[in-house]
């Protein structure tokens, strides 16, 4: 007699994986949600009186090959972090409050430790950000994946009143560009970073080198900031005009995703320190300035744009929500032939 198990799949540890997670989805869960984990799909009831006009906003996305630093370090509770956040973040910047997260994680052999370790990142990483884990996707796909690895993927739904909308649209000449510390890589970049510290320069995730602290794979492993909570407190005691998660495409290629027409950025890179992993890059890979502005964030994760009276307010209070701040430029207005962003040293 054949067997699903005799083809690859194991329905027997996928049920014990389901049992380990529960407690790690459960502390997620907010009020709203209705469903417990194991249903065909999640319940989340919004309580739409709170709101004037309620709009739903969607992000969804990946951890992309940084995976490949977690297989190499055989590190699995962080990766989860960086999935919430990539989708968080990106809601959030249009002043929604995420409600709820859903993941999907594929792998060719279920490896229940490995997976539960996946799991309780993502969990932590929706507490962060105050949002319920209400459901998600295991799935074992035999022979379509490397011996021991697996994908990552998820989204986000969050809610924001209609009237409090942050979309870019009142930015103007003279407002200021407040940036926000980075932890470090966050998710974007690593092809770029595992071709210059593994092929080109033949380093390992074990090295240690005099630019960084601590070994390169625990620098690279360093989990994306979520910046939700900071961001829903911010909104509501300042006239936020703009908020830009820096992404893929860095800060040249992200910032302008915000502009009305008529304005452009001036960018003043010696105000903040960046960190010592993105001169380390730019050295052993010979990449130059502007590529490395348009591949990474180099050290500023999120810029807001806010009116210049505010921005000594904006400062102060994302000192006291524990986060790095710093002006790091100003709104000017368009002209031609000039770039939308432009780096002032």
């Amino acid at each position: 007699m054949t067997t699903y198990r005799d083809a690859g799949v194991d329905i027997d540890a996928g049920d014990e994986f389901v049992h380990r997670i529960k407690p790690l989805v459960r502390s997620t869960f907010r009020p709203e949600v209705l469903t417990d984990l194991g249903g065909f799909g999640g319940l989340f009831r919004l309580q739409s009186k709170q709101y004037e006009d309620p709009v739903l906003v969607s992000g969804t996305d990946g951890v992309g090959t940084k995976l490949k630093i977690a297989f190499l370090m055989d590190k699995h509770d962080t990766v989860g972090i960086d999935l919430v956040a990539m989708s968080v973040n990106d809601i959030a910047v249009s002043g929604a409050e995420p409600l709820f997260f859903l993941d999907y994680f594929a792998t060719g052999k279920l490896a229940v430790s490995k997976a539960q370790q996946v799991v309780g990142g993502i969990a932590e990483g929706c507490r962060q950000a105050g949002c319920a884990l209400i459901g998600g996707e295991t799935a074992e796909m035999p022979s379509f994946y490397a011996d021991g690895e697996y994908d990552l993927a998820g989204f986000a739904v969050g809610v924001v009143d209609k009237p409090k909308i942050i979309d870019g649209k009142s930015i103007e000449p003279g407002d200021v560009l407040i940036g926000l510390a980075s932890s470090g890589l966050h998710s974007n970049g690593y092809s770029l970073v595992r071709r210059i510290l593994f092929e080109k320069a033949k380093l390992s995730v074990a090295s240690k080198v005099p630019d960084l602290d601590r070994p390169i794979g625990e620098i690279l492993l360093t989990p994306t900031r979520i910046y939700a909570k900071q961001i829903l407190a911010l909104v509501s005691e300042f006239p936020i005009k703009g908020i830009v998660h820096i992404t893929g495409g860095g800060i040249t290629e992200n910032l302008p995703r915000v502009f009305p027409p008529g304005v452009r950025a001036r960018i003043h890179r010696k105000v903040w320190t960046v960190p010592p992993v993105f001169g380390l890059l730019s050295r052993l890979g010979q990449v130059d300035r502007e590529e490395m502005y348009r591949v990474f964030n180099m050290g500023i994760g999120l810029i807001l744009v806010v009116p210049a009276p505010s921005s000594a307010g904006v400062l102060k209070k994302a000192a006291s929500l524990g986060d790095q701040a710093w002006i790091i430029g100003e709104m000017v207005p368009a002209s031609d032939g000039t770039p939308d962003v432009e780096y002032a040293d």
